[in-house]
């Protein structure tokens, strides 16, 4: 799967790592629901992290669809929200 960060590029990421990255996107909806903003800084910086870590980045000349768009470090919980499904940013 493609994924990317907005603001800063494109990873590719095995089928294999979604279920540590789903465990920090289930603990960010439920900061985001509980309004949380620190746990909510906390867990989105890890699971960016997660993503630069465990993902293959793309060279910035790519034209990759991609297939997750994840929100910038910085985003507020509001911009968040906005990109949220009902399986929080990762599917599944």
């Amino acid at each position: 799967m493609i994924v990317r960060i907005m603001g800063e590029g494109q990873w590719k990421l095995a089928d294999s790592h979604f279920a540590e990255l789903n465990a920090l996107d289930d603990e960010l909806l439920a900061e985001m629901e509980s309004g949380d903003e620190d746990g909510f800084r906390r867990t989105l910086g890890a699971l960016l992290d997660g993503v630069r870590r465990i993902g293959v980045p793309l060279p910035d000349d790519s034209l990759e669809p991609s297939e997750l768009i994840l929100p910038a470090a910085g985003a507020s919980l509001d911009e968040v929200r906005g990109m949220l499904t009902d399986d929080g940013l990762f599917p599944g």
